[in-house]
């Protein structure tokens, strides 16, 4: 629905979809993968397999994005393989 509270028709969508460009949509799936990434590590949620997933999946479609967010997801590639190692690294929490 549309902010009026309108119907959004399919050929809306379909005109919509036809505007947008791949290289936003690897951005923001990029960011995405990120965010799940450090999702993935934190201590209440800890999942070394998907958080290694995520990781993966930003190294393949970096080489993919243009200069700017290329460099910006690299930073943030490099800073999630440093919180998967520290996280790989601690010891693992006290059975209770």
């Amino acid at each position: 629905m549309s902010e009026a509270g309108e119907t959004v028709s399919a050929e809306d969508l379909v005109a919509e979809l036809r505007k947008a460009k791949v290289s936003d949509l690897l951005v923001h799936t990029c960011s995405l993968f990120a965010s799940f990434g450090y999702g993935k590590l934190s201590p209440e949620a800890l999942d070394l397999d998907q958080a290694r997933l995520a990781i993966e999946a930003l190294k393949a479609l970096a080489p993919l994005l243009d200069e700017q967010p290329r460099k910006e997801i690299q930073h943030v590639l490099a800073d999630l393989q440093l919180s998967f190692a520290r996280a790989a690294s601690a010891p693992a929490p006290a059975a209770e």
